[in-house]
Formats: C-alpha cells, structure tokens, sequence
C-alpha cells in the first residue's frame, strides 16, 4: 500500500490540539512537510518543533482565525505562493451546545462563517497548487451528525451538514483535476470538544459528569471513546496515494456508535 506523502506539503486547521494536532503528526511520519494553523502562536511553534524532530521535512506554523476570511485568505495564499499544498486538512473546533429552536441567529452566522466560509477560503487559497499538479487531497474533519443529528447540538448539526453538502459537491468538480474531496467523522473523542459536550449536558439534565460519560460510552460498541491519532490515521489514508480512488465519502470513525448504514 503507497502512503508515502515524500514531497508533499500539508496544510492542517485545528492544529494546536487533538485531532489536529495528532494529524499534523501522522502526515509528517509519512513523510510530509506541514503547516499547522490554528490562533495560538505558542502552541503553534511547540507543535512544529516537535514535527521538526521526526524526520528531514521542513514544517511551519500560521497563527490566524478562521472567523476573519479575507486574512486568511491572505495568509494562506503567501504560504502557498511560496510551497504549494497539495493537502489541505480542514478541522475547526464546533460549536457551544443547545436546542437549534432557540440558537441566536448570530450563533448560526458565526458557525457558518467559521466552518464552511472558512474551509471555502482555505480550498480557494490553495487550489491553484493542487491544480498545477493535478494532484490534491481536500479531507475535512466534521461529525457523525451529519448522518444522525445529535441531540443537544443543534447548530452544529446544522452546520455540518451544510459542509458535508459542500464538500460532495466539491468532490465531482475536482476528481478531473486529481483532486479528491472527503471527509471524516470523529465519533466521542478524548479532546477539548468532548469535554465541552459533556459539561453542557450535565448542566442541562442535573447529572454528574462521570455519569453523562458513563452513558455516553454505553452507547459505542466498542465500549471507551477514540484516541486523537486514531482519528489522524484516517485523515492520514485520506490524504495519501493509496486513497487515490475514494472520493466525496463521508467516513465515520466511532467505534460502531452510529446506527445507520
């Protein structure tokens, strides 16, 4: 099987912390060059030094906020006119909890602007690299609740849907240009998220955390939540050569927890 991503630049969202943290990881054992982005610059360049000890690549770091496109887009765009990426690994932390019936308005703008405005800014950022080399690999990090709405959530699953939408779309204009477009759902995963979900319904239902997370692993069959590096090694398929005839899926990784085919 050909994993090797030798050659290859990356560019990963998310990246001071969990799953995107640990995917900056997994690409760069595969030999990647990345860039991590995210809005801390101090975690940012304790990441890139821990890549930079792996191996011979050369790895970087972008402190930016997805809420702010036309920076981005500026930002993104310099990187890659000087190294063009080839992948471009979209994760944004989602966001707060609550019925979808009563979100403010401003919840649901400020979600679609930090998710698929954001990852819309990034592809067109770097699109133009991908394309010369009609090879690229687009994998966006959203959740099972684009298959089955989780309770609780409601404009994340919103929102998620919209970029699961977005990126189907994407899929079939770009497989002629090499370019693959997928995305991975993350199942209950021990991260900041995880721990912002079982605190929101803890305060809502009167139980004690340890209890909403006992209840939470009682619904995966394979009895205890993910590890971040188990969510990377997907992306990490995803993005290299072997994975070159898989495109527009949506891929759960959540120990059976989703009920649907």
């Amino acid at each position: 099987m050909d994993l090797d991503l030798t050659g290859k630049h990356a560019l990963v969202c998310g990246a001071s912390d969990g799953i995107g943290r640990a995917a900056a990881h997994e690409l760069a054992l595969l030999g990647c060059d990345v860039t991590v982005l995210a809005r801390r610059a101090d975690a940012l360049q304790a990441v890139a030094a821990e890549l930079s000890v792996r191996g011979a690549q050369q790895h970087g770091w972008i402190a930016a906020d997805v809420s702010q496109a036309d920076t981005l887009r500026q930002q993104v765009e310099a990187l890659a006119a000087g190294k063009p990426v080839q992948i471009l690994v979209n994760n944004t932390g989602g966001p707060p909890g609550g019925p979808a019936h009563s979100a403010q308005i401003a919840a649901y703008l400020d979600a679609f602007q930090r998710h698929l405005v954001a990852n819309q800014t990034l592809v067109g950022a770097v699109l133009p690299g991908m394309r010369s080399a009609r090879w690229g690999r687009i994998v966006n990090v959203i959740s099972t609740s684009v298959k089955e709405p989780i309770v609780g959530l409601g404009v994340s699953n919103t929102i998620r849907g919209a970029v699961a939408s977005w990126a189907k779309t994407l899929s079939r204009e770009l497989a002629p240009e090499g370019i693959t477009v997928n995305n991975v759902l993350p199942g209950y995963t021990h991260t900041g998220r995880i721990a912002q979900i079982v605190g929101e319904r803890a305060r809502a239902s009167g139980q004690s955390e340890d209890a909403v997370l006992e209840a939470m692993r009682k619904n995966v069959p394979a009895g205890r939540f993910a590890e971040p590096a188990e969510i990377a090694a997907a992306i990490a398929f995803l993005a290299s050569p072997a994975a070159a005839y898989v495109n527009g899926v949506s891929l759960a990784v959540d120990g059976g927890r989703m009920q649907s085919i």
